[in-house]
């Protein structure tokens, strides 16, 4: 709540709420002036009269003291709950100098992060039953994604199993959308989306073959690194309900892209491929 100065030449004083986004809302506090409204919220009980002879009606001040209690604007949401227990245990792949962060942000909330490798991952996929499967998969790649490194892992949300990953071109690091169930987008769409969406497609898959050169290597540093992991760990916690996400794109639906030289975060809206069916033969 803020009580905003009276404008010039009308000498009556207004309120305004500040949202969590940042932005300020007036409000019409109707027949309680603002002095008695801000006391009466603050718990005074002799707000209705005060010293400079206003008067508010008890039922003006309860009516509006309801409707901030109503909005969620007295009392402070709770930030997390708990992680789900069949959500907890999450295995880590990849880059350390990102799931090295990561790991403590995922077992400060409630989580099991575990390191893996790809060969273990390989038997997971090949063979469901052995080892048991984890709740959720991420994995951390510090450059581009090589051609079908990520194809079989794609198949993990129809085992039931969370896909989460991201990876680095240079200056840009992109963090995927969260892949929870089967229909979800995959690491394949985003290739696909990508592609569609740039003149330079040829260029963009030359260079995801590992056709480039390095000339002065694109650190990753200490900052960002955590800001990615910060993020990824945010998109799992509202997975498992951890920390409900609130309004914008939800996790499972958006593709972020970090610029590393600034630290800047867009969120882009993506939604899965459709599938095509295969030409036939002799059809141009």
């Amino acid at each position: 709540m803020v009580a905003v100065p009276a404008r010039a030449g009308d000498g009556v004083a207004e309120l305004a709420v500040r949202t969590a986004d940042g932005e300020f809302l007036r409000v019409n506090t109707g027949e309680a002036p603002v002095p008695r409204l801000l006391a009466h919220l603050a718990g005074d009980a002799a707000s209705n009269t005060g010293a400079d002879g206003l008067d508010a009606p008890s039922g003006e001040l309860d009516r509006l003291t309801g409707a901030f209690d109503q909005a969620g604007y007295l009392t402070a949401r709770p930030s997390t709950t708990a992680w789900a227990a069949d959500r907890r245990t999450v295995w880590l792949l990849g880059d350390e100098r990102i799931t090295g962060p990561l790991t403590a942000l995922l077992a400060a909330a409630g989580a099991d992060p575990r390191p893996t490798e790809p060969a273990e991952l390989a038997t997971l996929l090949d063979e469901p039953e052995c080892p048991p499967a984890p709740a959720a998969v991420v994995w951390c790649l510090d450059g581009p994604v090589p051609p079908g490194l990520w194809d079989a892992a794609d198949r993990l949300p129809e085992r039931g199993v969370a896909w989460l990953r991201c990876h680095r071109e240079g200056w840009q690091a992109w963090l995927e959308p969260l892949a929870a169930l089967p229909g979800d987008v995959t690491s394949a769409h985003i290739r696909a989306r990508r592609l569609a969406a740039t003149p330079a497609h040829r260029e963009l898959a030359a260079y995801w073959r590992g056709a480039r050169t390095t000339g002065h290597p694109a650190p990753l540093t200490g900052p960002a690194a955590a800001l990615i992991a910060a993020l990824l760990a945010a998109d799992l916690a509202d997975w498992a309900g951890a920390a409900p996400g609130e309004g914008g794109l939800p996790a499972r639906r958006r593709l972020r892209r970090v610029d590393l030289r600034d630290l800047t975060v867009e969120n882009h809206p993506v939604l899965p491929v459709p599938p095509v069916a295969p030409r036939r033969r002799g059809t141009p």
